[in-house]
């Protein structure tokens, strides 16, 4: 099956991370989305860049790939991660990072060339006392940060 990048939207991005993303809601904002289309056009995938959310990586030469959601079609989620990464070079940005949690194969993200950098250990989660945030089901799970080809 032959696959092409085709822009989308932030709506759109986020309609089809509500239906396919199996961990994760949309995100609320981006800097861009990428959508991946078959031959006949219709979309098979996207994904959802912005700023870093560790606020360490914000440098303002760094971006984040803060959702990959497809189908299931082959090949396309490494399509996705070589084009946002494409995207973000001509936009002057000198690092792309992802995270995939604990049992997640990356086996995308290798076939595009990335490469793990970090491995997190599980976090209690983004509740605070002075802050209390509802749990999405993502805390307590390990991760590893991937960072783009060089």
């Amino acid at each position: 099956m032959s696959l092409r990048t085709v822009p989308v939207t932030l709506a759109q991005a986020c309609a089809f991370v509500q239906d396919w993303h199996r961990h994760h809601r949309p995100p609320r904002g981006h800097k861009f989305s990428i959508g991946a289309a078959d031959q006949d056009g219709v979309l098979v995938g996207v994904a959802v860049v912005g700023r870093p959310i560790a606020r360490m990586l914000d440098d303002g030469m760094t971006l984040e790939v803060t959702r990959v959601a497809t189908d299931g079609t082959r090949n396309a989620s490494s399509l996705l991660y070589a084009a946002a990464w494409q995207a973000a070079r001509a936009l002057g940005y000198r690092r792309l990072v992802t995270y995939t949690q604990d049992g997640e194969s990356g086996a995308s993200l290798r076939a595009a060339g990335w490469r793990i950098v970090a491995t997190r250990p599980p976090a209690p989660g983004w509740s605070r006392p002075s802050r209390p945030r509802t749990d999405h089901g993502t805390a307590h799970i390990g991760r590893q940060r991937w960072h783009a080809p060089s």
